[in-house]
């Protein structure tokens, strides 16, 4: 896990208010809430709408809308919003960029049943499947 990626991808230690330095972090913060503004700057930089924020998210677009940019998001949608970075941060790691991951992200792939990784990644048993091919990639095992 890139702790450093993950938070960049949220907007840096300037909008999450805490350092990512291990797992317990990470779960520290998912209690916490994480600001609008940190999904707002992962929206950005992973090249998604806020739409298509709300779908990984399992919460409406209006939701996202209505609430202010420092206004914390409830515990589910900060886990969520934690774990849809570590998926991207890990991927771009390990497919040299993040354009190369997110073409993998939008292809069949089949060790995931033929199915897109981004469909599987609104929830937590499909971001875990992901983990584990990128994984299986990073160490050479065909996936």
């Amino acid at each position: 896990m890139s702790d450093t990626g993950i938070a960049e991808l949220l907007g840096g230690r300037a909008f999450i208010g805490h350092p990512l330095k291990t797992e317990m972090d990470l779960f520290e913060l998912s209690r916490i809430g994480l600001p609008k503004k940190a999904l707002t700057n992962l929206a950005h930089n992973l090249n998604l709408s806020i739409r298509s924020m709300s779908t990984l998210l399992n919460i409406t677009e209006r939701t996202i809308q209505r609430k202010a940019d420092q206004e914390l998001l409830d515990v589910s949608t900060s886990e969520q919003l934690l774990q849809i970075a570590e998926v991207y941060s890990r991927g771009a790691e390990v497919f040299g960029s993040s354009a190369n991951f997110h073409a993998w992200m939008e292809s069949a792939n089949k060790a995931l049943g033929n199915r897109n990784p981004m469909d599987l990644l609104p929830s937590r048993y499909g971001a875990h499947m992901i983990l584990d091919v990128i994984g299986r990639i990073e160490h050479g095992v065909f996936s």
